[in-house]
């Protein structure tokens, strides 16, 4: 290998990759610094020990970490790894697009920017609309993607990483049949309401 750029699965790039939503752009660990350019999405980081410093993590880490859910699965980051790896070749068959970009659009269109909390006082509770913050955008992004590739492919014939796949692409493309899209409308919709 003649060149020394360092490349997701040793295929995809980061150089190419765009963020188009300027508030995410701390959030999102894409290219920004050296040190999330990897070849796997598997540093062994302690990103959990200070309060932000899991932004710092790679992206698509973030994405294999989130994989790994209900019990049956805790711990097994190289299966949740192969996952990312084998949705990553099926998004590029299927949109001839980098999947780190497809990534980066989901998770940028599957974040709510509106949500509704709850305020209580004497007694009576009531739904009050308030601002998402960047992070936990993010945070929610990824949740919700990985909630609704593992749904779906729960008891169905697909696999994991076809269903992760379809997901990552329908929300990357803003469409209604993405679980994450779902639910970031309702959860805006009920904002909304509660304005």
């Amino acid at each position: 290998m003649a060149s020394s750029e360092v490349k997701l699965f040793d295929k995809w790039t980061f150089e190419d990759v765009t963020l188009r939503d300027i508030s995410l752009q701390d959030y999102l660990a894409v290219k920004q610094k050296f040190r999330y350019f990897t070849y796997l999405p598997h540093t062994a980081g302690r990103y959990n020990v200070k309060r932000f410093r899991k932004s710092q993590c790679p992206i698509v880490e973030r994405l294999t970490n989130s994989l790994m859910m209900h019990g049956r699965n805790n711990g097994k980051k190289i299966m949740a790894v192969r996952i990312v790896k084998h949705a990553f070749e099926i998004i590029h068959l299927l949109t001839e697009k980098n999947p780190l970009q497809v990534l980066v659009d989901a998770i940028i269109n599957a974040g709510p920017r509106e949500d509704a909390t709850r305020i209580g006082s004497a007694g009576t509770v009531r739904r009050q609309a308030v601002d998402v913050s960047p992070l936990r955008r993010v945070n929610q992004a990824i949740y919700f993607l990985t909630t609704g590739a593992r749904s779906s492919s729960f008891r169905s014939m697909k696999t994991i990483a076809e269903c992760l796949a379809d997901e990552l692409i329908n929300a990357a493309n803003e469409s209604a049949n993405s679980y994450a899209i779902k639910k970031k409308d309702e959860i805006e919709r009920v904002a909304k309401m509660n304005r």
